[in-house]
């Protein structure tokens, strides 16, 4: 089954899955619809927030990506209706939002260091794997 996930920088070195912060845990949404993806991101856009791209991914692969990275998958099915406010998360981006301009300039601060690669380079290539 295909799902639809927002991605930031899409096939770029500092590509990113959008995730939300909600009680501890890191949540990727995963739309079934296209239409809702898209919503979505025009929400976020409306924030200020960077544009995310809507990928179409095999839900399975996006699953073994998130358990590998600590992350909580959660579908979003079409006709969703959310139960409580976390679902409402769902449906609509909080309104504050983690600054990805400040994401970028640490990635760029450790990318000069000569570490093994880091947590965020081996998800990285994860995720490229995906795509």
């Amino acid at each position: 089954m295909r799902v639809h996930v927002l991605l930031f920088d899409a096939g770029s070195e500092s590509e990113g899955i959008h995730s939300l912060e909600i009680a501890g845990r890191t949540v990727v949404l995963l739309f079934e619809n296209p239409d809702d993806a898209e919503r979505y991101a025009g929400l976020l856009e409306a924030q200020d927030f960077p544009v995310p791209s809507v990928e179409s991914l095999d839900r399975e692969d996006v699953e073994l990506f998130c358990r590998d990275a600590g992350y909580e998958a959660r579908f979003v099915a079409s006709g969703f209706v959310p139960e409580s406010d976390e679902e409402r998360l769902f449906m609509a981006p909080p309104e504050a939002n983690r600054d990805v301009t400040q994401w970028k300039e640490e990635e760029e601060s450790t990318a000069g260091t000569e570490q093994p690669a880091s947590d965020l380079d081996a998800l990285r290539k994860r995720l490229e794997g995906l795509l």
